[in-house]
């Protein structure tokens, strides 16, 4: 089994490479995570609504309709406006968040508008039901209203920081890798800390055939193997 078979297995990594040859890696966020983000939105626009309902209440006739009209603003603004400023709604930003194209170019107006006026469908037929099972069904996590604007949410590093691999003894691989080959595995390591044990294992195991070992010593024996090609004098 290659190499490359850890790639969709290790995280929620999304690749994109530049024309001008420049490889990005987007990390995805999952439903439960931008869950969060929305319960914080919905909180603030819940506070603005009872702002401009106090403001308003007693106005008359022409006070509602002036605060029906604001209602109307706050929910369907708010985010398209957020979400040009910097990619995200204050929600968002708060779990560390962002919307971008799939391709990692920055949101637009007409890629936000759509995927914000999507958000009646993804709603349906309660509790963004449609727009959670959506998620669950591709692997970029997108709900309706991404798939139509061409949208992804990721979480937004930053400041990304050098990472360091585990501590191990070097080994050099028993057959020769090819750079993405190489890439991946280096990348295995640099998740492994992040992965529980048995995680660790199970993505281990798939290379048994590699690396002539299995549980934790195959862990180690990968990890081994990135430790020598990240070595400058190899």
């Amino acid at each position: 089994m290659s190499v490359n078979s850890l790639t969709p297995l290790t995280d929620t990594l999304s690749e994109h490479e530049t024309p001008e040859g420049i490889r990005l890696e987007l990390r995805l966020a999952g439903p439960i995570v931008r869950a969060c983000a929305w319960s914080i939105d919905m909180l603030i626009r819940v506070i603005l609504y009872g702002l401009v309902a106090a403001v308003f209440a007693f106005w008359g006739g022409i006070g509602t309709s002036l605060m029906l009209i604001l209602f109307f603003l706050i929910e369907w603004f708010y985010p398209l406006l957020f979400e040009l400023y910097n990619g995200a709604s204050p929600g968002k930003k708060a779990m560390g968040l962002r919307v971008i194209h799939d391709n990692g170019t920055p949101i637009t107006f007409a890629s936000s508008f759509i995927r914000n006026l999507l958000r009646t469908a993804d709603f349906l037929p309660f509790l963004y039901a449609t727009g959670l099972l959506s998620m669950l069904m591709n692997r970029k996590f997108q709900r309706l209203g991404d798939l139509a604007a061409g949208t992804v949410v990721i979480y937004h590093d930053n400041k990304p920081e050098r990472i360091q691999l585990p501590e191990v003894e070097r080994r050099r691989p028993p057959v020769d890798l090819s750079v993405d080959e190489q890439r991946e595995l280096i990348r295995f390591a640099e998740r492994c800390p992040q992965l529980s044990r048995d995680r660790q294992i199970e993505l281990a195991t798939l290379l048994g055939s590699v690396t002539a070992k299995r549980g934790v010593a195959a862990v180690e024996e990968l990890l081994g193997y990135a430790a020598w090609l990240t070595r400058g004098d190899r």
